[in-house]
């Protein structure tokens, strides 16, 4: 695009003004020294400056131009008209100008990734929490480590000026937490008799057809006994003359079935809350007592969404620690049978209004038929080459220079590409307005502080 000052790095926002007649908005791809000391750059003509506005139809080439950094105004007007009303920071270094996403253009799948300590975590909290704000958009939030368990309780640090109106919205939403244990109305079960029948056999490790006479037992098994509680199966399937009854009834007993906390019994199942469309339903995954049970919540919650596909009612997923449950490398009967759905929800769920928001710490942890299907990627802070390569490879739409400033990030910094932002957009996270279930525990020291 031409000369800028040596403190312009990529990502920023330039003006470009010719001879005083026209000004264009543009922003920084490339940065190299020139031989008299000057900085060079190369990027992407935003706009025509027009009327206080930006005209993204008005762009018009030139011979030469002044460039110079933006100022907040000239920036501001990026995001204005654009319907990005998702306040979630302040622009990197314009700690006047407010980041904003545009909620619409959730209705396309997300990818969300920052190594640890980067507070991935702690930013998707900040997003969760306008999108309950903004929009009547209803979330499903898979919640492994007790992170969003406090999303309805504000903040013990008080609220930053001008955030007092967004928390009183906040406490008008309908949020529902799901937790393992005991029988209240908010425990998290499913009913195992309104699995489909794939799902039945992913929890027995069946296959129908190393073993098709216990599959097909399974298959009829409502037919012979009826819907019964856990308790009496093993014993009426014991008392059958059948073979393949008796050695399903072992299969159950021998896999401890009847004594996972997660099946509902007379009690609401996951499903049934879900169907609802409370604002946010938030699935406290880290609490079960076997290691298979929380698949089981996943694979129910994702075959019901996708059976029901055709009432269109949107609903964004929003899986923290994604990996959990679409990684490529798990191999068990209920990981497999979660990753095909959600991988058939990237591909096809988009257009019934099942649309993913994936958070992991690396791009190569989620299967790649799911990474592909991404429109938006937030990234936060990444060190590793492999991981940035990677994320510039699969996501062509964020410039590779601004991904590359990623490794400079410090805590709470995040970069954004996609259909969900005006422009690719460098940020700096706002504060939570609510608690953060799941905080880092600092390290004691002697003399009785923490850092």
């Amino acid at each position: 695009m031409g000369a800028i000052g040596g403190a312009a790095d990529h990502g920023d926002f330039v003006t470009l003004s010719e001879r005083g007649e026209r000004t264009q908005l543009g922003q920084i791809d490339q940065l190299e020294a020139a031989e008299d000391g000057s900085v060079r750059g190369e990027g992407t003509i935003l706009g025509l400056i027009r009327d206080g506005a930006i005209d993204i139809t008005g762009t018009v080439p030139f011979d030469t131009a002044t460039m110079v950094e933006a100022d907040a105004a000239t920036i501001e007007l990026v995001y204005n008209g654009t319907g990005a009303t998702l306040s979630i920071g302040t622009i990197l270094g314009e700690a006047s100008v407010p980041a904003r996403l545009i909620p619409h253009r959730f209705n396309r799948h997300t990818f969300w990734c920052g190594q640890s300590g980067s507070g991935k975590t702690y930013a998707l909290g900040v997003l969760i929490e306008q999108l309950l704000i903004n929009t009547s958009l209803p979330m499903v939030i898979f919640d492994p480590n007790a992170d969003f368990v406090r999303l309805g309780e504000l903040s013990p640090h008080g609220l930053a000026p001008g955030a007092a109106a967004e928390a009183g919205l906040l406490g008008h939403r309908d949020l529902r937490v799901l937790r393992p244990g005991d029988e209240s109305p908010d425990s998290l079960r499913v009913r195992f008799t309104e699995l489909s029948m794939p799902a039945k056999a992913a929890v027995l490790r069946l296959d129908p057809l190393a073993d098709r006479a216990e599959y097909n037992e399974l298959l009829h098994l409502e037919e012979t006994i009826g819907s019964q509680g856990p308790e009496l199966i093993i014993p009426q399937l014991m008392q059958s003359e059948n073979p393949a009854a008796r050695a399903l009834a072992a299969r159950i007993e021998n896999l401890r079935l009847i004594e996972w906390e997660v099946w509902a019994g007379q009690l609401e199942a996951v499903t049934d809350i879900i169907e609802e469309r409370p604002d946010a339903t938030v699935l406290d995954l880290g609490g079960f007592a076997h290691p298979d049970e929380y698949l089981v919540v996943a694979l129910a919650v994702l075959d019901d969404l996708w059976a029901k596909r055709e009432s269109r009612r949107p609903i964004l997923i929003v899986i923290d620690e994604a990996h959990n449950l679409c990684s490529p490398e798990h191999g068990g009967p209920l990981f497999v049978a979660v990753r095909e759905r959600l991988t058939q929800i990237a591909a096809e769920g988009r257009k019934y209004g099942l649309w993913l928001l994936l958070s992991t710490q690396r791009p190569s942890k989620i299967a790649s038929g799911i990474l592909s299907q991404c429109d938006n990627v937030a990234v936060m802070r990444m060190s590793s080459p492999a991981d940035l390569a990677e994320l510039s490879t699969r996501f062509g739409y964020a410039p590779s220079s601004m991904l590359a400033r990623s490794t400079g990030f410090r805590q709470g910094e995040a970069f954004f590409a996609g259909g969900f932002v005006p422009a690719p957009t460098l940020a700096t996270m706002r504060t939570r307005l609510t608690k953060e279930g799941g905080a880092d525990v600092r390290v004691p020291l002697r003399d009785g502080e923490h850092r």
